[in-house]
């Protein structure tokens, strides 16, 4: 068994908790060889999600910063397979590392396929942790419905029929929806608890911290702004079939009148309204690239 593998799997604090680097440091590129390709064997053997990803990361830390630093793997000529790099850049990233893999096992390791490995290795990382997250989401019957429809009458969100009635006046009514501002005290690009709840879960807790906000000095008595929840929401129907949507803050408006112009975040400054669309359902998923207007499934 490899001395990183240990490492990963030890009970031993003491063990468990010592630094990659502080064993890279000292190792040659053929040590360091060796230990990424016992690493990557245990890894498919592992039932363990904690020790598959963290072997994951350290298999990208090793080709991202220690192997390209020694001499042999920077004097390498093996080139980067094209269809290993098509595989990385959809995601496939098991089949990326395979191809990887077999092509510095034939030409011998270099700058650019460690470069390669340690991009497969890391995104591999997160997909696996997301994969996770995807399965515990899943297993709450509350959200079952969202990973079983494929049309919008499958779909349990409906519409009130309170905000489909126009008694009011011309217009539909406006459901008005507010929420205090969530306060992150702690940054560590959320990975943090995803690693403490897989090897120390008496210790993974999450404190969350939602304040209200107001104008500072903006006055007292009956007229000054007192605090309220700042995150603001509208929703109106409308009698065309399109999605309109409008941002107050960004004094930014569009019509989405197709499928492929809501997945495009990068249109215009209304990416996260969009988002927020998608994930409430009201798109099925696999219908973005249908090229079909939105008319054919907006329905009141």
């Amino acid at each position: 068994m490899s001395e990183l593998w240990q490492i990963i799997t030890a009970a031993d604090l003491e063990i468990r908790n010592r630094s990659l680097d502080a064993f890279c440091g000292t190792a040659t590129a053929e040590r360091l060889l060796a230990e990424a390709a016992d690493l990557e064997r245990q890894r498919h053997f592992s039932e363990n999600l904690y020790e598959r990803v963290r072997a994951l990361f350290f298999l990208s830390a090793i080709h991202r910063f220690h192997l390209p630093c020694r001499r042999e793997v920077a004097r390498g000529k093996a080139l980067v397979p094209f269809h290993g790099f098509e595989k990385l850049l959809t995601r496939r990233y098991e089949e990326a590392i395979g191809i990887f893999l077999a092509a510095q096992s034939a030409a011998g390791p270099s700058d650019g396929l460690s470069s390669a490995l340690a991009g497969a290795y890391r995104g591999l990382g997160f997909q696996t942790l997301a994969d996770q997250v995807r399965r515990s989401v899943r297993s709450v019957r509350g959200n079952q419905w969202m990973f079983r429809t494929g049309h919008p009458a499958d779909y349990a969100l409906r519409i009130r029929s309170e905000l489909l009635d126009r008694a009011a006046g011309d217009s539909y009514p406006i459901l008005h929806e507010s929420t205090p501002v969530r306060m992150d005290l702690s940054h560590s690009g959320w990975s943090d608890i995803f690693f403490l709840g897989m090897d120390l879960p008496e210790m993974a807790r999450v404190l969350n911290v939602s304040i209200d906000l107001a104008i500072h000095g903006a006055g007292h008595g009956a007229g000054a702004h007192r605090p309220k929840a700042p995150v603001e929401a509208y929703l109106r129907v409308i009698d065309r079939p399109v999605i309109r949507l409008a941002s107050v803050d960004l004094d930014a408006a569009a019509e989405i009148s197709d499928l492929q112009e809501l997945f495009d975040f990068g249109r215009d400054y209304l990416g996260l309204l969009k988002a927020a669309v998608i994930a409430s359902g009201i798109v099925p998923p696999g219908l973005e690239s249908s090229g079909q207007p939105l008319s054919k499934y907006l329905r009141n």
